[in-house]
């Protein structure tokens, strides 16, 4: 628990940031109203302003009111988008389910696969009030070293919970293709930085994906995939730091659990990393006494059950994966289809992830 000044601190932290209304990226909200009445919903832009909720680099997230309620809209970002990026769709499918047995998941409300009401499809769930960390150390947790260690178990025991839902009791026994999964994996994101580099890929990276080619490991038993879990995606209540949601699920699938596991430690910074790993800047893990990465794997295993003696290619693969996202998100700002100059230094991040990544690869690096 909290002291008391810091569980106010949390309380204050935890309220919602917002887009400075110049900075948002306007939607037709007119066109939503109109689409939304059709379907027996009630939203009234002109009542209660949508407001842009503030981070990330991905899909667009919208405050609105939905019949009397607090909603989240959530869209693809503006220009064109990879295949199989920022899935709407996907996440609807997930979120329309999977709260019955894994109650952190917040409950789809309304999918559209209309692209001609505000530009592209869009997805509705349900708003849950909580607290993030991001790449920097809080100022309410100043001084509590000990809960690094806390969330770091936190983390574990969420991943392993998540992994125990079985995919046919929340009906996605169907779900995503788990046969082939990581070979997929490898020769998709080896395409998409092809096209996220326009043919000219970085050598660390093509040595990367060469090595992934030739040190290939068969598909663990398959699970519900996140796909992109971390610190961030986690909401905390403000007053306990427990989890009272995980938000992002529009990589979703089914595939080999250590693959999450590998995207947690992808942004997993330790005190000895790379400077890119500490220009990543996704989570505070480099003090403030989170474990080390390898304590990680082993906690996972313990609770979970799970072999991890082929870890090591999950690591690299993720690795690879989080350069290549990177690499996209530039691709946005060098072709002109993103203004945000928060893109503009990731050329160099992209360079440095991927050579961390063939450390990794080599035995050099953890």
């Amino acid at each position: 628990m909290l002291s008391a000044e810091a569980a106010a601190q949390a309380r204050r932290a935890a309220k919602p940031n917002f887009l400075v209304p110049e900075s948002e990226t306007a939607q037709d909200w007119a066109a939503l109203a109109a689409h939304l009445a059709k379907h027996g919903f009630s939203f009234d832009p002109k009542r209660d302003r949508p407001r842009q909720f503030a981070g990330g680099f991905g899909n667009l997230n919208y405050l609105i009111q939905l019949d009397g309620a607090s909603a989240v809209l959530r869209r693809p970002p503006m220009g064109d988008i990879p295949p199989g990026a920022n899935d709407m769709k996907r996440e609807d499918r997930i979120l329309s389910r999977l709260w019955r047995a894994f109650p952190l998941a917040p409950r789809s409300l309304h999918y559209s696969p209309d692209k001609e009401i505000i530009g592209n499809h869009f997805l509705i769930m349900e708003y849950r009030a909580g607290l993030t960390i991001g790449g920097s150390w809080p100022v309410f947790l100043a001084g509590r070293d000990d809960i690094g260690a806390a969330l770091g178990e936190m983390l574990v025991d969420t991943l392993v919970a998540f992994h125990a839902v079985e995919p046919a009791d929340v009906d996605l026994g169907e779900f995503g293709r788990p046969a082939g999964f990581l070979q997929r994996a490898v020769a998709g994101w080896r395409q998409r930085m092809e096209l996220s580099c326009d043919d000219a890929p970085p050598a660390a990276g093509v040595a990367v994906a060469d090595w992934l080619e030739a040190n290939q490991v068969p598909d663990g038993a398959p699970t519900l995939l996140h796909n992109d879990f971390k610190l961030d995606n986690v909401l905390l209540g403000p007053d306990s730091l427990a989890p009272v949601a995980v938000l992002d699920w529009d990589q979703g699938t089914r595939g080999d659990p250590l693959f999450d596991l590998a995207t947690l430690l992808s942004y997993w910074t330790e005190p000895g990393d790379p400077p890119a790993m500490h220009e990543l800047g996704q989570m505070p893990s480099a003090g403030n006494g989170f474990p080390a990465r390898a304590e990680i794997v082993r906690l996972y295993a313990e609770r979970s059950g799970r072999d991890v003696s082929d870890f090591l290619f999950h690591r690299v693969l993720a690795m690879f994966k989080l350069g290549v996202i990177f690499m996209q998100i530039y691709a946005q700002y060098r072709r002109g289809t993103s203004s945000d100059e928060r893109f503009k230094r990731f050329g160099e991040l992209i360079n440095g992830l991927m050579a961390f990544a063939h450390e990794v690869a080599q035995g050099r690096a953890t």
